[in-house]
């Protein structure tokens, strides 16, 4: 196992093509694993084919609920995707509320969420969610999480997943929890202080780390291009805030992303 986990990162050659061997250098001097994860059929494809070449690289398949305009969803083609044994996850996908005022645009965005559930229960692989909710309210989480807890009641254990970039507050939180959804933190949390509290009320053994690189890059990153390795500087960032030494947070990140993920 690698000695850091970034569980979110956009690896595909769109982001990293002209220096991505160098990228997975630093991965490897700095002994960072990463899970990198596909946006629509396509990149999901190239995801798997990167994870394919790696051992400390897993994939995640799905379509971003942003991008459903520009693809027709394939339920079996994405199931056939997740059967094979380097895809740890099912998404990204969930709901994005934050440019969408049209409400049958959202109800699409339901339906095929509710395909990535459907997929991660027959594949019986976690969810990778990505939820964001119209500025200044939290509508896109619960309408998210009154999805998850109607096939939560159904099946149970068998639904397990990580919220990616999360920025619910803290009844979202409670609510997440509540379900046994983990919760993943992102290069923001370095110089905003807008997470200091859910990051504090919230069990180590329920937090990840992520990059969601190439975007959002951390402090002394800031406004650069993103990449695995800078996780470290999140999992720091993770361990002032619940006053922890850093290397037992790394280790129990590590440990939450095998015992979720299966990695």
């Amino acid at each position: 196992m690698p000695k850091y986990i970034d569980i979110h990162a956009h690896l595909d050659s769109r982001f990293f093509k002209e220096n991505l061997k160098e990228v997975i250098d630093r991965m490897v001097e700095k002994e960072i694993g990463a899970i990198t994860i596909g946006v629509d059929y396509e990149t999901s494809k190239e995801a798997i084919a990167m994870a394919g070449k790696y051992d400390f690289i897993w994939a995640g398949v799905g379509l971003h609920p942003a991008d459903n305009v520009n693809e027709v969803f394939d339920f079996d083609k994405y199931l056939e995707l997740a059967k094979n044994s380097k895809v740890v996850c099912i998404g990204e996908c969930g709901l994005d509320y934050f440019r969408e005022e049209d409400e049958e645009k959202k109800n699409k965005q339901k339906e095929i969420f509710k395909k990535h559930i459907e997929i991660a229960v027959v594949s019986n692989k976690p969810l990778m969610m990505h939820v964001r909710p119209t500025k200044g309210s939290m509508d896109a989480y619960q309408d998210a999480l009154s999805i998850l807890e109607e096939y939560k009641n159904k099946v149970g254990e068998k639904l397990e997943g990580n919220f990616h970039f999360f920025a619910g507050d803290l009844s979202i939180a409670k609510k997440a929890l509540s379900l046994g959804f983990t919760m993943s933190f992102d290069g923001p949390i370095t110089f905003a202080r807008d997470y200091d509290e859910v990051i504090k009320f919230l069990p180590l053994e329920l937090i990840m780390a992520e990059t969601d690189a190439p975007f959002a890059a951390p402090v002394p990153y800031r406004g650069g291009t993103c990449e695995p390795f800078m996780v470290i500087e999140i999992i720091k960032k993770i361990a002032e805030i619940k006053n922890l030494p850093e290397e037992e947070v790394a280790q129990a990140i590590v440990l939450n992303a095998k015992r979720v993920f299966g990695i």
